[in-house]
Protein backbone atom coordinates (compact mmCIF):
# COMPACT_ATOMS: atom_id res chain seq x y z
CA UNK A 1 0.00 0.00 0.00
CA UNK A 2 1.30 3.40 -0.88
CA UNK A 3 1.94 5.80 2.02
CA UNK A 4 0.41 9.27 2.09
CA UNK A 5 2.63 12.33 1.85
CA UNK A 6 2.03 13.17 5.52
CA UNK A 7 3.11 9.72 6.53
CA UNK A 8 6.28 10.03 4.45
CA UNK A 9 7.12 13.41 6.03
CA UNK A 10 6.50 12.01 9.50
CA UNK A 11 8.78 9.07 8.73
CA UNK A 12 11.55 11.33 7.42
CA UNK A 13 11.35 13.87 10.28
CA UNK A 14 11.20 11.28 13.06
CA UNK A 15 15.02 11.02 13.55
CA UNK A 16 15.36 14.79 13.60
CA UNK A 17 12.64 15.18 16.17
CA UNK A 18 14.16 12.47 18.32
CA UNK A 19 17.58 14.25 18.14
CA UNK A 20 16.03 17.55 19.14
CA UNK A 21 14.26 15.97 22.10
CA UNK A 22 17.52 14.33 23.17
CA UNK A 23 19.39 17.67 23.01
CA UNK A 24 16.67 19.31 25.09
CA UNK A 25 16.90 16.58 27.71
CA UNK A 26 20.73 16.94 27.87
CA UNK A 27 20.49 20.69 28.25
CA UNK A 28 17.91 20.28 31.02
CA UNK A 29 20.16 17.78 32.77
CA UNK A 30 23.13 20.16 32.56
CA UNK A 31 21.06 22.95 34.08
CA UNK A 32 19.99 20.62 36.83
CA UNK A 33 23.61 19.73 37.56
CA UNK A 34 24.69 23.45 37.46
CA UNK A 35 21.88 25.37 39.07
CA UNK A 36 23.99 28.63 39.10
CA UNK A 37 24.71 28.63 35.33
CA UNK A 38 23.28 31.97 34.24
CA UNK A 39 24.40 35.43 33.09
CA UNK A 40 26.43 37.52 35.59
CA UNK A 41 24.37 39.65 37.95
CA UNK A 42 24.23 42.50 37.48
CA UNK A 43 24.87 42.06 33.77
CA UNK A 44 27.68 44.01 32.00
CA UNK A 45 26.77 47.61 31.28
CA UNK A 46 27.21 47.27 27.53
CA UNK A 47 25.45 49.46 25.09
CA UNK A 48 28.31 51.93 24.57
CA UNK A 49 28.67 53.10 20.96
CA UNK A 50 31.65 52.34 18.75
CA UNK A 51 32.73 49.24 20.69
CA UNK A 52 33.85 51.20 23.75
CA UNK A 53 33.91 49.72 27.26
CA UNK A 54 34.06 51.70 30.49
CA UNK A 55 33.89 50.74 34.15
CA UNK A 56 34.69 53.11 36.98
CA UNK A 57 33.81 56.59 38.15
CA UNK A 58 33.93 59.04 35.21
CA UNK A 59 35.76 56.55 33.01
CA UNK A 60 35.52 57.70 29.36
CA UNK A 61 33.40 60.57 30.63
CA UNK A 62 33.82 62.91 27.64
CA UNK A 63 33.95 60.35 24.84
CA UNK A 64 32.59 61.61 21.53
CA UNK A 65 33.64 59.72 18.41
CA UNK A 66 36.50 57.61 19.74
CA UNK A 67 36.13 53.91 19.08
CA UNK A 68 37.35 50.61 20.51
CA UNK A 69 38.53 52.11 23.79
CA UNK A 70 38.56 50.20 27.09
CA UNK A 71 38.65 52.13 30.37
CA UNK A 72 38.67 50.38 33.73
CA UNK A 73 39.24 52.44 36.84
CA UNK A 74 38.59 55.81 38.43
CA UNK A 75 38.69 58.57 35.72
CA UNK A 76 40.45 56.19 33.33
CA UNK A 77 40.44 57.80 29.88
CA UNK A 78 38.18 60.48 31.36
CA UNK A 79 39.06 63.21 28.85
CA UNK A 80 39.31 61.03 25.79
CA UNK A 81 37.08 62.35 23.02
CA UNK A 82 38.28 61.12 19.63
CA UNK A 83 41.17 58.83 20.58
CA UNK A 84 40.71 55.22 19.51
CA UNK A 85 42.05 51.77 20.37
CA UNK A 86 43.25 52.83 23.82
CA UNK A 87 43.23 50.53 26.83
CA UNK A 88 43.45 52.04 30.30
CA UNK A 89 43.42 49.84 33.39
CA UNK A 90 43.91 51.57 36.72
CA UNK A 91 42.88 54.76 38.47
CA UNK A 92 43.94 57.87 36.53
CA UNK A 93 45.32 55.75 33.68
CA UNK A 94 45.31 57.80 30.46
CA UNK A 95 43.00 60.21 32.28
CA UNK A 96 44.09 63.28 30.27
CA UNK A 97 44.23 61.58 26.91
CA UNK A 98 42.38 63.64 24.34
CA UNK A 99 43.08 62.27 20.88
CA UNK A 100 46.00 59.90 21.34
CA UNK A 101 45.31 56.45 19.92
CA UNK A 102 46.70 52.96 20.22
CA UNK A 103 47.93 53.46 23.79
CA UNK A 104 47.97 50.81 26.51
CA UNK A 105 48.18 51.87 30.15
CA UNK A 106 48.08 49.38 33.01
CA UNK A 107 48.62 50.77 36.49
CA UNK A 108 47.86 53.78 38.65
CA UNK A 109 48.50 56.99 36.67
CA UNK A 110 50.09 55.03 33.85
CA UNK A 111 50.25 57.46 30.91
CA UNK A 112 48.23 59.75 33.17
CA UNK A 113 49.31 62.96 31.39
CA UNK A 114 49.19 61.66 27.84
CA UNK A 115 47.12 63.84 25.52
CA UNK A 116 48.28 63.32 21.93
CA UNK A 117 50.87 60.52 22.18
CA UNK A 118 50.35 57.48 19.99
CA UNK A 119 51.11 53.77 20.36
CA UNK A 120 52.62 53.99 23.86
CA UNK A 121 52.65 51.06 26.28
CA UNK A 122 52.94 51.70 30.01
CA UNK A 123 52.74 48.96 32.64
CA UNK A 124 53.27 49.93 36.27
CA UNK A 125 52.49 52.72 38.70
CA UNK A 126 53.30 56.12 37.15
CA UNK A 127 54.85 54.44 34.14
CA UNK A 128 55.11 57.14 31.46
CA UNK A 129 53.07 59.20 33.91
CA UNK A 130 54.25 62.59 32.53
CA UNK A 131 54.15 61.73 28.86
CA UNK A 132 52.09 64.23 26.89
CA UNK A 133 52.66 63.73 23.19
CA UNK A 134 55.60 61.33 22.99
CA UNK A 135 54.83 58.29 20.86
CA UNK A 136 55.91 54.66 20.45
CA UNK A 137 57.35 54.47 23.97
CA UNK A 138 57.30 51.29 26.03
CA UNK A 139 57.61 51.44 29.81
CA UNK A 140 57.32 48.38 32.02
CA UNK A 141 57.95 48.89 35.73
CA UNK A 142 57.15 51.22 38.59
CA UNK A 143 57.85 54.86 37.51
CA UNK A 144 59.55 53.69 34.33
CA UNK A 145 59.86 56.68 31.97
CA UNK A 146 57.72 58.57 34.46
CA UNK A 147 59.07 62.05 33.61
CA UNK A 148 59.07 61.58 29.85
CA UNK A 149 57.02 64.31 28.22
CA UNK A 150 57.80 64.38 24.52
CA UNK A 151 60.51 61.75 23.92
CA UNK A 152 59.54 59.07 21.43
CA UNK A 153 60.79 55.62 20.58
CA UNK A 154 62.02 54.88 24.11
CA UNK A 155 61.84 51.46 25.76
CA UNK A 156 62.17 51.11 29.53
CA UNK A 157 61.83 47.78 31.32
CA UNK A 158 62.46 47.81 35.05
CA UNK A 159 61.69 49.86 38.11
CA UNK A 160 62.99 53.44 37.65
CA UNK A 161 64.27 52.61 34.17
CA UNK A 162 64.63 55.88 32.24
CA UNK A 163 62.72 57.51 35.09
CA UNK A 164 64.27 60.95 34.49
CA UNK A 165 63.99 61.03 30.72
CA UNK A 166 62.09 64.08 29.49
CA UNK A 167 62.41 64.73 25.77
CA UNK A 168 65.16 62.42 24.52
CA UNK A 169 64.24 59.80 21.92
CA UNK A 170 65.29 56.27 21.02
CA UNK A 171 66.73 55.11 24.34
CA UNK A 172 66.52 51.49 25.46
CA UNK A 173 66.86 50.65 29.15
CA UNK A 174 66.47 47.15 30.56
CA UNK A 175 67.08 46.63 34.26
CA UNK A 176 66.52 48.21 37.64
CA UNK A 177 67.33 51.96 37.41
CA UNK A 178 68.90 51.55 33.99
CA UNK A 179 69.41 55.03 32.48
CA UNK A 180 67.56 56.34 35.52
CA UNK A 181 69.08 59.84 35.41
CA UNK A 182 68.94 60.33 31.67
CA UNK A 183 67.18 63.56 30.72
CA UNK A 184 68.08 64.55 27.17
CA UNK A 185 70.62 61.94 26.11
CA UNK A 186 69.44 60.09 23.00
CA UNK A 187 70.06 56.75 21.30
CA UNK A 188 71.50 55.09 24.41
CA UNK A 189 71.26 51.37 25.13
CA UNK A 190 71.61 50.12 28.71
CA UNK A 191 71.05 46.51 29.75
CA UNK A 192 71.61 45.55 33.36
CA UNK A 193 70.77 46.77 36.82
CA UNK A 194 71.98 50.40 37.22
CA UNK A 195 73.49 50.36 33.73
CA UNK A 196 74.19 53.94 32.65
CA UNK A 197 72.20 55.05 35.68
CA UNK A 198 74.21 58.28 36.09
CA UNK A 199 74.05 59.33 32.46
CA UNK A 200 72.16 62.59 32.01
CA UNK A 201 72.88 64.12 28.60
CA UNK A 202 75.27 61.67 26.98
CA UNK A 203 74.11 60.11 23.71
CA UNK A 204 74.89 57.02 21.63
CA UNK A 205 76.29 55.09 24.60
CA UNK A 206 76.06 51.32 25.04
CA UNK A 207 76.34 49.64 28.44
CA UNK A 208 75.94 45.92 29.10
CA UNK A 209 76.10 44.36 32.55
CA UNK A 210 75.52 45.15 36.22
CA UNK A 211 76.44 48.81 36.82
CA UNK A 212 77.97 48.97 33.37
CA UNK A 213 78.79 52.56 32.47
CA UNK A 214 77.62 53.75 35.88
CA UNK A 215 80.38 56.40 35.99
CA UNK A 216 79.36 57.99 32.71
CA UNK A 217 77.46 61.26 33.04
CA UNK A 218 77.71 63.37 29.89
CA UNK A 219 80.06 61.56 27.50
CA UNK A 220 78.96 60.34 24.05
CA UNK A 221 79.68 57.29 21.89
CA UNK A 222 81.06 55.04 24.64
CA UNK A 223 80.75 51.25 24.86
CA UNK A 224 81.09 49.74 28.34
CA UNK A 225 80.73 45.97 28.69
CA UNK A 226 81.14 44.78 32.25
CA UNK A 227 82.95 48.04 33.01
CA UNK A 228 81.83 51.06 35.08
CA UNK A 229 83.43 53.48 32.60
CA UNK A 230 84.96 56.88 33.36
CA UNK A 231 83.00 60.10 33.90
CA UNK A 232 82.67 62.47 30.95
CA UNK A 233 84.85 60.47 28.58
CA UNK A 234 83.78 60.08 24.96
CA UNK A 235 84.41 57.62 22.17
CA UNK A 236 85.90 54.94 24.43
CA UNK A 237 85.41 51.17 24.49
CA UNK A 238 85.91 49.44 27.84
CA UNK A 239 85.48 45.71 28.37
CA UNK A 240 85.84 44.10 31.79
CA UNK A 241 86.90 45.41 35.18
CA UNK A 242 90.47 45.82 36.43
CA UNK A 243 91.15 43.55 39.38
CA UNK A 244 88.30 41.22 38.40
CA UNK A 245 89.21 39.97 34.95
CA UNK A 246 92.74 38.66 34.47
CA UNK A 247 92.74 37.16 30.98
CA UNK A 248 91.09 37.87 27.63
CA UNK A 249 90.34 35.42 24.83
CA UNK A 250 89.11 36.70 21.47
CA UNK A 251 88.43 34.33 18.61
CA UNK A 252 89.08 35.19 14.99
CA UNK A 253 92.47 36.86 15.51
CA UNK A 254 95.05 34.07 15.56
CA UNK A 255 95.55 32.78 12.04
CA UNK A 256 94.01 35.85 10.43
CA UNK A 257 96.70 37.54 8.37
CA UNK A 258 96.82 41.34 8.29
CA UNK A 259 99.15 43.11 5.88
CA UNK A 260 100.19 46.71 6.17
CA UNK A 261 98.92 47.09 9.72
CA UNK A 262 100.54 48.20 12.96
CA UNK A 263 101.43 46.13 16.01
CA UNK A 264 99.03 46.49 18.95
CA UNK A 265 100.38 47.39 22.39
CA UNK A 266 98.77 47.43 25.83
CA UNK A 267 99.71 49.49 28.88
CA UNK A 268 99.33 48.58 32.55
CA UNK A 269 95.82 50.11 32.53
CA UNK A 270 94.60 47.76 29.82
CA UNK A 271 94.63 50.50 27.18
CA UNK A 272 95.05 49.04 23.71
CA UNK A 273 96.57 50.97 20.84
CA UNK A 274 99.25 51.22 18.19
CA UNK A 275 102.50 53.18 18.23
CA UNK A 276 102.60 56.01 15.70
CA UNK A 277 105.76 57.15 13.91
CA UNK A 278 104.43 60.28 12.23
CA UNK A 279 106.28 63.52 13.00
CA UNK A 280 102.96 65.30 13.56
CA UNK A 281 102.60 63.44 16.87
CA UNK A 282 106.14 64.10 18.14
CA UNK A 283 108.11 66.85 19.86
CA UNK A 284 111.87 67.42 20.37
CA UNK A 285 112.99 65.13 17.56
CA UNK A 286 116.77 64.61 17.84
CA UNK A 287 119.29 62.10 16.45
CA UNK A 288 119.69 59.15 18.79
CA UNK A 289 123.47 59.50 18.89
CA UNK A 290 125.16 57.66 21.77
CA UNK A 291 121.85 56.92 23.59
CA UNK A 292 121.78 53.47 22.01
CA UNK A 293 125.18 52.48 23.40
CA UNK A 294 123.52 51.17 26.57
CA UNK A 295 122.48 48.15 24.50
CA UNK A 296 126.05 46.95 24.62
CA UNK A 297 125.61 46.25 28.34
CA UNK A 298 122.48 44.12 27.92
CA UNK A 299 122.65 40.37 28.40
CA UNK A 300 120.39 38.33 26.07
CA UNK A 301 119.27 35.03 27.61
CA UNK A 302 117.43 31.84 26.83
CA UNK A 303 114.68 30.74 29.21
CA UNK A 304 111.38 28.94 29.65
CA UNK A 305 108.25 30.39 31.25
CA UNK A 306 106.93 28.86 34.46
CA UNK A 307 104.55 25.95 33.98
CA UNK A 308 101.45 27.89 35.01
CA UNK A 309 102.17 30.36 32.21
CA UNK A 310 103.34 27.88 29.57
CA UNK A 311 102.41 24.24 30.14
CA UNK A 312 104.16 23.33 26.86
CA UNK A 313 107.50 24.63 28.17
CA UNK A 314 108.53 26.19 24.86
CA UNK A 315 112.12 27.58 24.70
CA UNK A 316 112.20 31.40 24.71
CA UNK A 317 114.81 33.99 23.76
CA UNK A 318 114.98 37.55 25.03
CA UNK A 319 115.95 39.77 27.92
CA UNK A 320 115.23 39.97 31.66
CA UNK A 321 113.31 43.14 32.52
CA UNK A 322 115.02 43.63 35.89
CA UNK A 323 118.49 43.50 34.30
CA UNK A 324 117.45 45.87 31.51
CA UNK A 325 116.04 48.32 34.07
CA UNK A 326 119.46 48.55 35.72
CA UNK A 327 121.10 49.39 32.39
CA UNK A 328 118.43 51.70 30.97
CA UNK A 329 115.16 52.23 32.95
CA UNK A 330 113.50 53.75 29.87
CA UNK A 331 113.57 50.38 28.13
CA UNK A 332 111.12 48.61 30.48
CA UNK A 333 107.36 48.65 30.99
CA UNK A 334 106.27 48.57 34.62
CA UNK A 335 103.19 47.02 36.23
CA UNK A 336 100.65 48.82 38.43
CA UNK A 337 102.99 48.50 41.43
CA UNK A 338 105.89 50.04 39.49
CA UNK A 339 107.84 46.78 39.16
CA UNK A 340 109.64 45.92 35.88
CA UNK A 341 107.21 43.83 33.84
CA UNK A 342 108.49 43.57 30.28
CA UNK A 343 110.99 45.07 27.85
CA UNK A 344 110.17 47.65 25.19
CA UNK A 345 111.51 45.48 22.41
CA UNK A 346 110.35 47.93 19.72
CA UNK A 347 112.62 50.55 21.34
CA UNK A 348 115.46 48.03 21.53
CA UNK A 349 115.04 47.40 17.81
CA UNK A 350 115.26 51.12 17.04
CA UNK A 351 118.41 51.42 19.18
CA UNK A 352 119.92 48.37 17.46
CA UNK A 353 119.27 50.07 14.13
CA UNK A 354 121.11 53.15 15.38
CA UNK A 355 124.10 51.06 16.48
CA UNK A 356 124.06 49.16 13.19
CA UNK A 357 124.11 52.42 11.21
CA UNK A 358 126.96 53.75 13.34
CA UNK A 359 128.96 50.58 12.73
CA UNK A 360 128.08 50.70 9.06
CA UNK A 361 129.48 54.22 8.79
CA UNK A 362 132.65 53.10 10.56
CA UNK A 363 133.06 50.21 8.14
CA UNK A 364 132.52 52.56 5.22
CA UNK A 365 135.22 54.90 6.60
CA UNK A 366 137.62 51.96 7.06
CA UNK A 367 136.96 50.76 3.53
CA UNK A 368 137.69 54.25 2.24
CA UNK A 369 140.96 54.30 4.24
CA UNK A 370 141.97 50.91 2.88
CA UNK A 371 141.23 52.07 -0.65
CA UNK A 372 143.36 55.17 -0.14
CA UNK A 373 146.22 53.09 1.35
CA UNK A 374 146.10 50.67 -1.55
CA UNK A 375 146.24 53.56 -3.98
CA UNK A 376 149.21 55.09 -2.15
CA UNK A 377 151.06 51.77 -2.11
CA UNK A 378 150.53 51.34 -5.83
CA UNK A 379 151.95 54.79 -6.42
CA UNK A 380 154.96 54.02 -4.23
CA UNK A 381 155.55 50.74 -6.06
CA UNK A 382 155.51 52.56 -9.40
CA UNK A 383 158.01 55.10 -8.12
CA UNK A 384 160.31 52.34 -6.82
CA UNK A 385 160.11 50.57 -10.16
CA UNK A 386 161.01 53.78 -11.96
CA UNK A 387 164.02 54.42 -9.68
CA UNK A 388 165.16 50.84 -10.09
CA UNK A 389 165.15 51.17 -13.84
CA UNK A 390 167.46 54.21 -13.60
CA UNK A 391 170.03 52.49 -11.41
CA UNK A 392 173.09 50.73 -13.02
CA UNK A 393 172.43 47.10 -13.62
CA UNK A 394 174.30 44.87 -11.22
CA UNK A 395 174.79 41.17 -11.25
CA UNK A 396 172.36 40.83 -8.36
CA UNK A 397 169.47 43.15 -9.13
CA UNK A 398 167.26 44.05 -6.16
CA UNK A 399 163.89 42.40 -5.96
CA UNK A 400 160.95 44.63 -6.72
CA UNK A 401 157.78 44.05 -4.70
CA UNK A 402 154.48 44.60 -6.51
CA UNK A 403 151.44 46.01 -4.69
CA UNK A 404 148.96 45.27 -7.43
Amino acid sequence: MRQSSNQIKEHVMMPTLRLAKLSLLLATACLALHPTAQAVTPPPDGGYPNENTAEGTNALLYLSTGANNTALGYIALQNNTVGAYNTATGANALSLNFSGSGNTADGYNALGANTLGLANTAVGKDALGSNTDGSTNTAVGDVALTLNTEGSGNTAIGVNALAGNTTAPNNTASGLAALMSNTTGANNTASGSNALSSNSTGSNNIALGYQAGINLTTGDNNIDIGSPGVANEAGKIRIGTRGTHNAAYIAGIFGATVTGGAAVSVDNKGHLGTTTSSARFKNNIQPMGPASESLLALQPVTFRYKKELDPENIPQFGLVAEQVAKVNPDLVVRDEQGRPYTVRYEAVNAMLLNEFLKEHRRVEALEETVTQLKSALKEQAAQIRKVSEQLPVSKTAPRVVSFD
